[in-house]
């Protein structure tokens, strides 16, 4: 099974607005992903807007010509801009204004009612529902209870592990994402993963059989610094297939 790879321009939306600039343009680089070989473009608009916004969101919808994943707090406002702007897959993540970035996954099991009714009004709209967890068997099965039709395996405690003398950390981290993916294909959910993924520690990572999807975009964005956007994904396309003429 193919690995999807779809790419995250959000910060290229950093870059750009430390100078309140209109350059870089996230939509420009999108493309340049796409022309690549991106599978899709992945973004996330924030509560504070922090790099991308709205604009962007809207933009991005008339111009990609392949799938467009937003990722959004599971709050009214957010789901409303879906349902307004209607990107083909709306995976929710949890958000506090505080984190430097997303910290862990959504606690499904506490926000099942929410979820469910969220979930509901944009699946009614055609529109896929993804939910960013870790790999916890009792968020998996509360996602499947909520209707979410994939969920995105939380990868940072694995990325985290993957720094030298730190073998054991990285085999039980690897492990429980086996695991997890295993167990939400039973559940008959879609497996995705992403969260401080590189060229480096994706491959063992594509190794596992039911991933089909991985989201990437700091890695590939301070790659590109260097080979260029372009350069950037087809260089991570190349470390994802290494690991897939490894699976078993």
């Amino acid at each position: 099974m193919p690995i999807r790879l779809h790419v995250n321009v959000d910060h290229v939306a950093t870059v750009r607005n430390a100078r309140g600039a209109a350059y870089p343009d996230p939509v420009h680089l999108a493309l340049l992903c796409e022309d690549a070989g991106a599978d899709g473009i992945t973004i996330h608009l924030r509560e504070d807007r922090r790099h991308i916004v709205d604009r962007d969101v809207a933009r991005m919808r008339e111009s990609i010509g392949t799938l467009l994943n937003l990722e959004c707090a599971a709050t009214d406002e957010m789901v409303a801009i879906a349902l307004r702007v209607k990107p083909d897959v709306v995976t929710f993540v949890p958000e506090r204004r505080e984190e430097r970035t997303t910290e862990g996954g959504l606690d499904v099991v506490g926000q099942r009612a929410s979820l469910t009714d969220k979930t509901a009004k944009l699946r009614a709209a055609g529109i896929k529902v993804s939910f960013f967890i870790a790999a916890d068997p009792a968020q998996l099965e509360a996602s499947r209870g909520a209707q979410a039709q994939q969920i995105e395996l939380h990868t940072g405690p694995y990325a985290h592990a993957y720094a030298p003398g730190a073998t054991a950390a990285r085999a039980a981290q690897l492990s429980a994402l086996f695991d997890a993916a295993r167990a939400a294909r039973t559940l008959g959910l879609d497996v995705a993963a992403g969260h401080g993924l590189t060229r480096h520690n994706v491959v063992d990572l594509a190794t596992i059989p039911e991933l089909e999807e991985l989201n990437i975009g700091h890695a590939i964005v301070a790659d590109a610094l260097v080979m260029g956007m372009a350069g950037a994904v087809r260089a991570m396309r190349e470390a994802i297939s290494r690991g897939l003429a490894r699976r078993t």
